[in-house]
């Protein structure tokens, strides 16, 4: 038996719409959305937009795909680009021609 007064009472159907591809499906959810949008059926339900879904999942693709979309590889070099050495700045030995104590 299932107990009672622990699960949500307001559900109704919601289109989740996969923004990496543009995948949209109808389900059942207590998720809070902002959008409607109408589905194929004529009706206007609301809408969750989320990054990845069945259809761009590596697990499921059996491919990979890169799906930046918060920008999170360009914060990161902008975060640490200071940090970057040029080839000016390395102070590398000097090598010279000269055998090595032992290598004679």
């Amino acid at each position: 038996m299932m107990k009672s007064g622990i699960h949500p009472e307001d559900y109704r159907l919601v289109v989740f719409k996969d923004m990496s591809n543009e995948y949209s499906f109808l389900s059942r959810s207590t998720a809070s959305a902002k959008e409607t949008m109408v589905w194929e059926d004529g009706n206007e339900y609301p809408l969750v937009k989320i990054e990845v879904s069945h259809k761009s999942h590596p697990f499921y693709t059996g491919k990979a795909q890169f799906v930046d979309t918060a920008g999170r590889i360009d914060k990161f070099r902008r975060k640490y680009n200071k940090f970057k050495e040029t080839p000016d700045a390395i102070d590398a030995p000097e090598v010279s021609d000269a055998p090595a104590a032992g290598d004679e």
